[in-house]
């Protein structure tokens, strides 16, 4: 029996566990303000979620500032600290290599809103009721 990931380009379970201890470290550090910068200690900025490489060496780490407020400045700032943030992973997460940390604005929120208003449109409601229905 292969122990490598499927082939069908699905995480494997460790690659989503590592990412979520991830995902929760950055949220602790971030929280506690350990990193020294005022853009992310003015912020809240929230982790959404962590996609890891199947080699477990390269994290994406998808965040959105709360309030969806200064995104530019804040990815900046996360940039800038990669490296600091990093270490402090690597403190708190047991790996064998620190992985390396790559920040992506989450978009699903915005998709999230865009769904909702398509389902509570005029013409969605028209579909789902039936023809001598009146739409709620």
């Amino acid at each position: 029996m292969s122990r490598t990931a499927p082939k069908s380009g699905a995480p494997s379970h460790r690659s989503e566990r590592v990412g979520e201890q991830i995902r929760h470290a950055l949220s602790e550090i971030l929280a506690r303000g350990d990193v020294d910068d005022p853009v992310l200690n003015r912020r809240l900025v929230t982790i959404a979620g962590v996609r890891m490489s199947p080699d477990l060496k390269l994290a994406t780490v998808a965040f959105l500032p709360l309030g969806g407020q200064e995104v530019p400045q804040t990815l900046s700032a996360l940039q800038a600290h990669k490296k600091a943030l990093r270490t402090r992973v690597a403190q708190r997460v047991n790996l064998k290599y620190a992985p390396d940390l790559r920040f992506v604005v989450d978009e699903s929120f915005d998709v999230q809103a865009r769904m909702d208003a398509i389902l509570r449109s005029p013409r969605v409601a028209r579909d789902l009721t039936g023809p001598d229905e009146e739409p709620k």
